[in-house]
């Protein structure tokens, strides 16, 4: 059993984390100081205890410190950590008190909100003709706001007068203000406004035909930064500063790849995992979006233009961003049972029982998901419907 030092009387907001056991039998060792030794019993009929570790709160508050105030070795997401050593921990890693998983409870570390955060949800007034789009006058759809001037519009308008306006002149200029964009990008905060705005006047959602019509429009789908068609010195560096870290420029902007070549009005996008730089190109086959998160992943693009390697530029493998179907998975991931070390530990045993690989069930059940036998209401995707074994998918 745990215990926490920390044992004056205090109110339920004072707790910031928690260690829940793998069995509901077992109690929950609340964490309320920001530095707290857990003791845990020596036997049930005994009042011995002795100290197991000590956790201490990190400033960012959503991980902690722990330490090894046992004599012997424990656990901690399946490394082995001495006694007295030390170890960060972040909200769902896993903590064995002993040197095995075999005959002591597991424990998952968890960090909770703040009272303010899960009692209090801030209410905003807004005035409905503030959070309508300067294109079509109606109230935004997949909202999306423009940098440096912060105007606000529908991913499918301002999609449409991103493209008609790269054929007439070589800036973008802001619908509202006629400042020169650089800068587009997807607005969750405000979207999340809209949500609460159409469920408090359902009148003034769209019909599913205009919302159609705007998403087929819809061009943005991560963070664009958008080219003004004239060269921007870049900025003052210190020597060192000059030397180190790659260059995040496009290749193509300077050397043609695949028949392709960037000009000065080509929209770039800037990859999310090495954050360098592509074309966003509508009219190739090629995706360059993942379909679940939106994100965007130039592994598949370049891939297709014959690139591998470029030095000074930072490019993606094309393991980064490929079909569902060419991946292979060796292990399961820890957040696919959400954390819970126990449940994939049963999922792990019984594949291995049925004589079976983790790939041939992975492979079986994305031809189920391809037949769409499988629900695909829970999954966290943005495009479930849509998304089929042939679908390139980020990892």
């Amino acid at each position: 059993m745990g215990e926490s030092s920390a044992s004056k009387p205090c109110l339920e907001a004072d707790i910031w984390a928690k260690l829940v056991p793998a069995h509901s039998m077992y109690s929950v060792v609340d964490i309320r100081s920001n530095e707290t030794v857990v003791y845990s019993e020596i036997s049930c009929s005994s009042e011995n205890k002795h100290e197991w570790c000590k956790i201490t709160r990190s400033l960012n508050q959503s991980s902690a410190m722990i330490q090894n105030k046992s004599s012997s070795t424990i656990l901690i997401d399946g490394a082995t950590v001495q006694s007295e050593d030390i170890m960060l921990i972040q909200s769902g890693s896993e903590i064995i008190p002993g040197p095995d998983r075999e005959g002591h409870l597991s424990y998952r570390f968890e960090t909770i909100p703040t009272a303010e955060r899960c009692e209090k949800r801030l209410k905003i007034s807004i005035d409905i003709e503030n959070a309508k789009c300067g294109i079509c006058l109606n109230i935004w759809h997949d909202v999306i706001s423009v940098a440096p001037c912060l105007h606000n519009f529908c991913n499918g308008c301002f999609s449409e007068w991103l493209r008609r306006s790269q054929e007439r002149r070589a800036t973008v200029l802001c619908p509202q203000c006629r400042a020169v964009v650089q800068f587009a990008g997807k607005n969750h905060f405000l979207r999340e406004v809209v949500e609460d705005i159409l469920q408090a006047d359902t009148s003034l959602g769209r019909s599913k035909e205009d919302v159609a019509i705007l998403d087929s429009h819809a061009l943005i789908q991560s963070n664009l930064v958008i080219s003004s068609g004239r060269k921007r010195k870049r900025p003052h560096l210190a020597v060192d500063e000059q030397t180190s870290g790659p260059d995040l420029s496009c290749p193509q902007c300077g050397t043609e790849y695949g028949g392709f070549r960037c000009n000065q009005d080509t929209v770039h996008i800037p990859c999310q995992v090495c954050g360098g730089m592509m074309p966003s190109r509508s009219n190739i086959s090629v995706p360059q979006h993942c379909l679940g998160c939106n994100r965007a992943f130039c592994g598949a693009y370049w891939h297709s233009q014959g690139v591998a390697r470029i030095d000074g530029h930072p490019l993606c493998t094309y393991d980064s961003f490929r079909p569902i179907m060419e991946r292979s998975i060796s292990s399961i991931p820890f957040t696919a049972h959400e954390t819970n070390r126990y449940e994939q530990d049963i999922t792990e045993r019984s594949i291995r029982q049925l004589g079976r690989t983790l790939q041939d069930v992975i492979s079986e059940w994305i031809g189920k998901f391809d037949n769409r036998e499988i629900d695909r209401s829970r999954m966290p995707l943005n495009h479930a419907d849509v998304i089929t074994a042939a679908t390139h998918i980020c990892k």
